[in-house]
């Protein structure tokens, strides 16, 4: 922590958190609530049958398992799944439980990994991509200009709550809060009911 509380360097995991919503991130970072379901155990667990760690090469292929990451220029930190190199480009890649869903909040963390290994070995990373359990697919994600802009803006945005000490407001998209695992923590509905904002929320 700095002289003003915040943390040094944040997650880069909490990214993904705040992508998909302020409050959920606040939850789970400043309040420490985690709902652990049987989703959430499961990929607990999927997680650590990658976690192993160590490096594995297939011809010219090598892939580095639990890579740690960090960029001192955007303060984040923490693990890639994998990093996979094939004829010098780097590419991480990043396990996620469940399908692809209709968010950002997945390619805004493996753009921070990214982002994370660029600045670390000085060399450009185009690409990476997400392996979702419950499809058994990989999502192929370009790191395009956008995409690098949003995930710098996300790691301010976390600095600047975190600053401003105040748990943001519940979503007003009732899609997000149903797919939740905080639901019953964070209680959208009924905050927004107690603060006379319930019209406002959206089911998609």
């Amino acid at each position: 922590m700095d002289e003003h509380g915040e943390p040094d360097y944040l997650p880069i995991s909490m990214l993904n958190q705040l992508e998909y919503c302020e409050r959920r991130f606040w939850l789970m970072y400043v309040c420490a609530e985690m709902e652990v379901n049987a989703p959430v155990l499961e990929g607990t667990l999927q997680h650590e049958r990658v976690h192993s760690g160590g490096r594995e090469q297939e011809g010219e292929a090598v892939t580095r398992r639990r890579v740690y990451l960090w960029s001192d220029r955007l303060r984040l930190a923490g693990f890639a799944d994998l990093v996979e190199e094939v004829a010098g480009a780097l590419r991480p890649v990043e396990h996620k439980h469940g399908r692809i869903g209709r968010w950002l909040n997945d390619q805004v963390q493996l753009c921070a990994q990214a982002l994370c290994l660029e600045e670390r070995t000085g060399r450009a990373v185009e690409r990476g991509e997400i392996f979702y359990w419950g499809s058994r697919r990989r999502l192929e994600v370009t790191f395009t200009p956008e995409l690098r802009a949003r995930t710098e803006a996300a790691a301010a945005r976390a600095f600047a709550l975190l600053a401003a000490g105040r748990m943001p407001a519940p979503l007003t998209l009732r899609a997000k809060c149903r797919e939740c695992s905080l639901e019953g923590i964070c209680l959208p509905r009924e905050t927004a009911f107690l603060e006379g904002t319930g019209e406002g929320v959206r089911d998609e």
